[in-house]
């Protein structure tokens, strides 16, 4: 019997809500065991664009517990997060352990703080390009090593599939792409 894969979504106030939205909407939607977890005092958290969004635990109770994937969505509340020494530690850990770690948007700059970037290929969001020189401004999704980077809110649901198709599998991903209408994989113009 195989086990059930699991993932880890931070979330902290300012987050872009539909980075994070989606991949716990396609994740679950896939049957992957989501944690989404706050990296705020409480557990409502405050997106960008005034949505707030229920944790299920605070980050600090899931501190030992490894995932299959840990994912993390942009939006401004990532500039935050970049001060916050326990999350790159979460984020060196599954990186250490060559788990899946997703970023989407601005959230590649925790990649780049916690120090895991080392030569991987990734796109982020065209406004951090200062701090992140070389990213893949054409690209919507990248996948290299264990890191899966996407650009922005628009490639949200593109980057979710990726993400159920690197844990799971391929046919999930077009299941799961079928059943809400969403072109996947997209093809390259």
């Amino acid at each position: 019997m195989e086990l059930t894969k699991n993932a880890l979504i931070l979330l902290s106030n300012g987050v872009e809500e539909i980075e994070a939205v989606s991949p716990i909407d396609l994740l679950r939607r896939a049957e992957v065991d989501v944690t989404v977890c706050s990296c705020d005092e409480t557990l409502w958290v405050k997106g960008r664009s005034g949505i707030s969004i229920q944790a299920d635990c605070n980050l600090q109770s899931i501190a030992e517990r490894s995932f299959d994937l840990l994912v993390l969505p942009g939006g401004p509340g990532v500039f935050e997060l970049r001060k916050n020494p326990f999350v790159l530690k979460v984020i060196q850990k599954h990186f250490n352990h060559g788990k899946w770690i997703g970023a989407i948007c601005a959230a590649p700059l925790l990649l780049l703080d916690a120090k895991v970037l080392n030569g991987t290929k990734y796109t982020a969001h065209a406004s951090v390009v200062n701090e992140l020189p070389n990213l893949l401004p054409e690209e919507d999704v990248v996948v290299d090593k264990n890191i899966i980077t996407s650009a922005g809110a628009g490639t949200a649901v593109r980057f979710g599939l990726k993400l159920v198709e690197l844990l799971l599998s391929e046919e999930k991903a077009n299941e799961i792409a079928h059943s809400i209408h969403a072109p996947y994989p997209i093809e390259k113009k």
